[in-house]
């Protein structure tokens, strides 16, 4: 992969400060973690602000190397996240960087979800997935680590790859947004890293595909 940050890589907070009444108009804030590398003050202010109003905060883990390399960036926003996203191999990175000693993805996100938390009205909900394997889902106080199964494709329809995690977190938001159960949540965005998965770059399928339960 090769990628040009370009602009982005010089946001500031007072970037965010000056479309501060859009951020107020929001009832989902979702924040990347490559961010994290970039402008942590901006995060945060977006991270206080779901807290203070009781709104949604999600972040993606996003890499690898975020929880490597950023693990005290990433610590901080932790106590803000209602929901965090990640696959399977960023999860055991989180894992590795916090000396937690295990692979697991189940314990991994049971963990994660038990995390302190500054908005105690809302739950955390942690969810990984798995590639072709079920994705699995832990939620703040809960014994109980569920997991779902993916959208099933056929090998030779697989264009690339890259951008699922991104899909599947679309997929996932858009479901929120309607107010879906969590489990239809997770189907959501499992349909569209399959649609994802069969294009070349950041395309959209054409004729335009509408999911269905």
């Amino acid at each position: 992969m090769c990628t040009d940050l370009a602009a982005a890589n010089c946001y500031k907070v007072e970037h965010l400060k000056e479309n501060w009444d859009l951020v107020k108009q929001a009832k989902i804030y979702f924040v990347g973690g490559y961010h994290l590398t970039v402008s942590v003050p901006a995060i945060m202010a977006l991270a206080e602000e779901a807290a203070a109003e009781n709104k949604t905060f999600m972040l993606s883990l996003s890499a690898p190397f975020i929880c490597q390399f950023f693990k005290d960036q990433l610590d901080q926003t932790s106590p803000y996240w209602d929901y965090v996203v990640g696959n399977e191999t960023e999860a055991r990175a989180f894992a590795a960087a916090h000396d937690l000693n295990t692979e697991d993805i189940p314990t991994i996100a049971k963990h994660m979800a038990n995390l302190p938390k500054k908005n105690t009205q809302r739950k955390r909900t942690v969810i990984i997935t798995q590639g072709t394997e079920p994705t699995v889902i832990a939620v703040q106080g809960d014994d109980e680590v569920k997991s779902f199964p993916v959208h099933v494709i056929n090998k030779d329809e697989i264009a690339d790859t890259t951008g699922a995690g991104d899909a599947f977190a679309g997929g996932f938001l858009a479901g929120m947004a309607k107010g879906e159960s969590i489990e239809k949540c997770v189907d959501m965005g499992s349909w569209l890293a399959k649609l994802s998965i069969k294009e070349l770059g950041p395309a959209y399928p054409f004729p335009k595909q509408t999911y269905s339960a």
